[in-house]
């Protein structure tokens, strides 16, 4: 997927892209959907996807969102404080650890460690802007790292900086049956560049539209299951054609108490493949679990599981 340079090839185009690991899926819940998620708010998860979601926070959320892949772990720590009917600020810390390797001189043995990680520090504002219509924009600091331990003379410290926004919005349409649509433009920013080197790789910028419908839901007055419909599409931004990719996602389950949920990413890129997950609520805390399933030549070892952990106020 994301090389530990933070480079990877766009879909289709072939482009190298700069911090290709900000298309890895975070959130357990939207990962078990196909990563349909450009119409999905109301918790933490909408800072990865789409921020304009994050205006349905109705009280203050702190969320851990881990996954494990073969290419390394990845942690995201997001805070959302609704503010009194002045919109939704949101803070979230994203890292993606390759995993430490040994310096050695040659068969004498270890010298030092060296760490490879890449870095997200994001800060999000959302807002109802009026009837069901809602906006939101992320700005990111984005860094790739590689820091050395111990003795590590002639090994110097690898750095690449750079910004990028996400920008938003949903509008949930006035009809009886519950239906809401999203847009969001993601990695919007300039290239990424490591220590100057002569080559600046653009971000992996993207477009996603979707929707997000209810298919099934109980009687008036009943208690039951229901079942949601999510659709996407997702193209490629700044380098020719968008070549857009269909993502899709079904949930059914009651009320947030327990949710199952299928998914599928039709992307032209190594995160194609079917996805499964829970979701789970009791009182104040929520979990969700999700496992994707890659292509064979792309999954390596293992296949990534996420996990998310959320608590209200």
């Amino acid at each position: 997927m994301a090389s530990a340079a933070g480079r990877g090839r766009a879909q289709t185009t072939g482009t190298t892209e700069g911090g290709a690991f900000l298309l890895l899926p975070v959130g357990a819940r939207a990962t078990a959907l196909g990563q349909a998620a450009a119409a999905e708010g109301g918790t933490t998860e909408a800072l990865f996807w789409n921020p304009a979601g994050l205006a349905d926070i109705r009280h203050t959320e702190l969320a851990l969102h881990h996954y494990a892949t073969f290419s390394g772990t990845g942690d995201a720590f997001v805070a959302a404080v609704p503010a009194n009917g002045l919109g939704v600020f949101t803070f979230g810390a994203y890292v993606l650890d390759y995993g430490e390797f040994p310096v050695t001189t040659g068969p004498d043995g270890s010298i030092g460690t060296v760490v490879s990680r890449n870095i997200a520090l994001e800060a999000s504002y959302a807002t109802g802007v009026f009837g069901g219509l809602t906006a939101g924009i992320a700005y990111k600091l984005i860094q790739f790292r590689v820091d050395c331990s111990l003795d590590c003379n002639g090994l110097p410290t690898i750095v690449g900086t750079t910004h990028a926004l996400d920008i938003g919005v949903r509008y949930a349409l006035p009809t009886a049956t519950p239906i809401m649509v999203g847009a969001t433009i993601r990695n919007l920013g300039f290239k990424f560049q490591v220590n100057n080197q002569a080559q600046a790789d653009p971000l992996p910028t993207r477009l996603q539209v979707g929707v997000a419908f209810v298919a099934l839901r109980p009687a008036a007055g009943m208690e039951g299951l229901d079942v949601r419909v999510l659709a996407d599409m997702q193209g490629i931004v700044g380098q020719g054609d968008l070549a857009p990719n269909g993502l899709f996602g079904v949930e059914s389950g009651y009320r947030e108490t327990l949710r199952v949920r299928l998914g599928y990413a039709f992307l032209d890129s190594q995160l194609r493949g079917p996805s499964l997950g829970v979701g789970m609520k009791v009182g104040r805390i929520g979990v969700d679990l999700a496992k994707t399933f890659y292509p064979a030549d792309a999954i390596g070892e293992k296949d990534p599981f996420h996990v998310s952990m959320r608590y209200t106020f």
